[in-house]
């Protein structure tokens, strides 16, 4: 989720409130297709609007679907609003079988990683090594680096795993 704002003040008796627009906001945001997040008690809910009226380049005001009178958007004040949206560094995430096929080093030994095994209690790696098939569990702490633009995963495993 990216921060994008803040709701200021109250404006008229409808439910309409300001909002402080951050930097973060994009450009091509599209208020009538995407709809803004705010935290209330914990639990993020979305908020669509049936009106946004940009303010100069820092404010607007928004009317928001189901809040239609002062008492229940006086609960919103000062809440930050949020798009769901990534925020730039969040593209690092992947997924264990993003990495079937990548060149595999454990020690000085080289090979493939040719599958990996979904299981909630112990997900494997499937490692092929010398032409002898291994598995290996699928945890980060075994992981020493990757480098997904030359396929490459450094394993750092514990003495005695794979023989």
């Amino acid at each position: 989720m990216l921060t994008v704002g803040r709701i200021t003040k109250l404006f008229g008796a409808e439910g309409e409130v300001a909002i402080n627009l951050y930097d973060t906001l994009p450009d091509n945001f599209n208020w009538e297709e995407q709809p803004f997040f705010t935290r209330v008690e914990e639990l993020v809910v979305p908020l669509f609007c049936d009106k946004f009226e940009r303010r100069g380049t820092k404010g607007a005001i928004v009317a928001f679907a189901d809040i239609d009178n002062e008492k229940r958007a006086e609960m919103l004040l000062d809440h930050e609003l949020m798009l769901d949206i990534k925020e730039e560094g969040d593209d690092d995430e992947f997924y264990f079988d993003d990495l079937i096929g990548f060149e595999v080093c454990i020690g000085r030994t080289k090979g493939k990683l040719t599958d990996f095994y979904d299981n909630d209690f112990n997900p494997l790696f499937e490692i092929e090594l010398k032409g002898k098939h291994h598995l290996v569990p699928a945890v980060e702490e075994f992981i020493a680096a990757i480098d997904f633009e030359k396929r490459f995963i450094k394993f750092v495993l514990p003495d005695g795993l794979i023989e």
